[in-house]
Parts: structure tokens; sequence; C-alpha cells
């Protein structure tokens, strides 16, 4: 390795904090403070406000303390300040493992290879290549935050899951949210996954389950979370099985009565 290719990589991997690996600082023009990066700035500030990425206009060289415009090659020693570099979003990071890439239809940085990701213009995100024609687009499905925890999802750190009713969320409350055996979408009530095993074992335990006199004959109109069709059914203490989908995740929209 030649003696340019040295200084261009001297410290690398070496310098950051817990959000990237990098070699310089941000100068917050908000604020006029210094941080690791527009995060540690975002959970530093009392009062809350947020730094847009593409405000920032002078960083700081963590090799040699030198302040200057927003560059990825510093103009003193002559590093790398992050190996991949946006000029759009002032971004900087020495870990190119995550194969960083820019969108520009998100106007932001995304990882994991943009051979590997297309942008929906519907949902107006990033998907995998393998949701490609797979998935029900919802208008900005982004730009809304977690249901489980509440984070702000179109810029977050954070692995996300598309459901197959569109919706997203963490990958983590996703995963948190089947250990608890809650298998419907927290923002439209649709069921999550392949549900058609505990639907069969409710059809026996109904099937089982007689009741009472009083009842046998009630009806009772509900609205299907998982096709959203309204259909009129016997009423069953057990659960209402929609007629159009089979499915067992409906709501009961009127009282059981005695059909006339």
């Amino acid at each position: 390795m030649d003696s340019s290719h040295t200084r261009l990589d001297y410290g690398k991997m070496g310098y950051g904090c817990k959000h990237y690996k990098r070699r310089c600082m941000i100068r917050a023009p908000c604020c006029n403070e210094i941080f690791h990066c527009r995060h540690c700035h975002n959970e530093s500030t009392s009062d809350r406000h947020e730094l847009r990425r593409q405000d920032v206009q002078r960083v700081i060289c963590l090799i040699c303390d030198t302040e200057q415009p927003v560059a990825q090659v510093c103009t003193n020693c002559g590093v790398n300040m992050g190996e991949y570099f946006c000029g759009i979003c002032k971004f900087y990071d020495d870990d190119i493992e995550k194969k960083q890439y820019h969108c520009d239809n998100c106007g932001i940085c995304r990882v994991g290879g943009r051979e590997n990701f297309f942008h929906c213009k519907k949902c107006d995100a990033c998907y995998s290549m393998e949701l490609r024609d797979k998935h029900s687009c919802v208008e900005n499905s982004m730009r809304h935050h977690c249901p489980i925890c509440y984070e702000y999802l179109f810029d977050s750190l954070k692995e996300t899951t598309v459901l197959k009713c569109g919706h997203t969320m963490h990958s983590k409350c996703f995963q948190e949210m089947m250990k608890h055996e809650k298998y419907t979408c927290p923002i439209c009530s649709r069921s999550v996954i392949d549900m058609s095993k505990m639907w069969r074992e409710l059809d026996e335990e109904i099937e089982s389950t007689i009741m009472p006199e009083d009842y046998r004959n009630r009806k009772v109109w509900i609205l299907c979370n998982d096709c959203n069709d309204t259909t009129e059914v016997y009423f069953h203490i057990i659960g209402q099985k929609c007629s159009h989908c089979q499915s067992y995740n409906t709501r009961a929209i009127s009282r059981p009565t005695i059909p006339q």
C-alpha cells in the first residue's frame, strides 16, 4: 500500500460513537456545539430539538483537530474522515460493510446495498427486492412512528419489518409482539401471520361447545379485520367466523338478536 492510501486509511474504525465509526465530529449549526453525529446531538439536547443532517456545514477532524467545511478528506492531515461519505446528507461512516448508498427518492442514505433494494414510490420508502410486487402499498408507510416503541421509522437506525397489510414496525418490536402472542397489526388489526391452523382449532372448540338455549339461534353482525367484509353470522361466545374469508379475526358491530 502506498503512502497516500496509508494516510487516507489512518485511524480507520478507531474513532466514532455508538452510532457510527468515523474520524470526525460535527458542529451543529442550531446550537453551535460539537457532537460525534446528529444522533448524539438529538439524544443530548434537553429541549428535544433535532438536527437536520443536511444543515451541517462544518466538521472537526479527530486525527488532527482541524475544523473545516464538510468534505470527505481532511484539508490538513489528508485522512478520510469517513470511508463512506455523502455530501448531500453530510454523512460519514468508516464501516463500509453496511453497504451504504444514497437514495435520491428517500433523500437520505440507506444501508444494505443499492442492488438489494428498490424504492416504492407509493410507500415512499426503500424495500428489499424480495418485496417488489409482493407487498401491500400504504402511502408514506415509513413516515410514521413504530406502533410499539413510537420511534420515527423513516430514518431509524434499526431494522424494520413490512407486515402483510403494508404497515411497518421495527423488526425487534415485531418479534417481541409475537412472543406475547399478539398476531394482529397494531394499526389496522389485520392478521400479520398465517392463522389458518388457529382458525381450525377454534372450529373444533366451537363445535364441542354448545351455547345455552337462549343464545343458540341468535345472530350478530360482524366486521372482519382481515378482509373488511361485513356479514351476519350465528353468535358464539368463543368467536364469530367470517363467512367470506373464514377468519375469526372479527369484531361484533351489533348485539346478538333472534332472526325475525
